[in-house]
């Protein structure tokens, strides 16, 4: 099968080269996407320099942003299957395998930090947001998910088809994309990872900027009901964004 990893980046020239040599070792043989996401420091440069393609966006965009153009590149170049990457360190490249094996049986396997006890622990508010954030995954889709926001998730070609138009834009989008998929008739199970802490950067933790997503996703995934959607299959994919082979 065709491997590819889609890294959504933005101001990740720290962290991304160690990432990416660890990728290098772990999975030789998966071709590497880094998006972009409209960096000022030099991620494109570290990402070209690593071996990997670099997508490049005039000016950030989000992480959906980043992503959807990435799913979009993956199945114009035909790949059977891709998963999400961090560039900030915090994935385990061992781990890999055992995402991806999970797919022989699921559409999209999510990586989750808290399906079994492996010490991955969180603040009071922060946990609090999540069980929440559980809840209403559960509600609006009809399953239990212990891990909705992880960004270590894997996909087939046919869930690559569907985000590459369809993945949300909007910020928290990896909760939004799980009912998504969900709805849409998918197969989504989850596995058990670890995760590390960040190597480097900052990590958004602004409390009324959370707030204001918070309430957001929540009336947007009310407002769609907890019932399922059929399968879409065959979507025309239109080329967009410049792949980068040197700096």
């Amino acid at each position: 099968m065709r491997t590819a990893v889609i890294i959504p980046a933005f101001n990740e020239a720290a962290a991304l080269p160690g990432v990416l040599a660890d990728l290098a070792t772990q999975v030789p043989d998966h071709q590497v996407i880094v998006v972009d996401d409209g960096s000022s420091d030099g991620t494109h440069l570290a990402a070209v320099a690593g071996g990997a393609t670099c997508l490049r966006l005039p000016f950030n965009l989000g992480i959906g942003g980043a992503l959807r153009l990435g799913f979009r590149h993956v199945a114009n170049e035909g790949y059977d299957r891709a998963y999400q990457f961090d560039a900030d360190g915090q994935h385990d490249a061992t781990e890999i395998p055992a995402l991806l094996e999970a797919l022989d049986q699921a559409d999209m396997v999510i990586g989750s930090r808290f399906a079994d006890d492996r010490g991955y622990r969180v603040g009071y508010s922060r946990g609090v947001a999540m069980a929440l954030l559980r809840r209403l995954v559960r509600i609006t889709s009809g399953q239990q998910f212990t891990d909705t926001s992880s960004g270590f998730r894997a996909f087939r070609r046919p869930v690559l088809e569907f985000f590459a138009t369809e993945y949300p834009m909007e910020y928290m989008e990896s909760v939004e994309a799980l009912v998504l998929a969900v709805r849409h008739g998918f197969t989504v199970r989850e596995v058990p990872v670890t995760m590390r802490d960040r190597v480097a950067g900052t990590a958004s933790n602004r409390s009324l900027r959370l707030a204001y997503h918070f309430i957001r996703l929540f009336i947007v995934l009310l407002a769609g009901g907890p019932g399922r959607r059929s399968r879409t299959r065959g979507r025309r994919i239109s080329r967009v964004g410049q792949a980068a082979s040197g700096p």
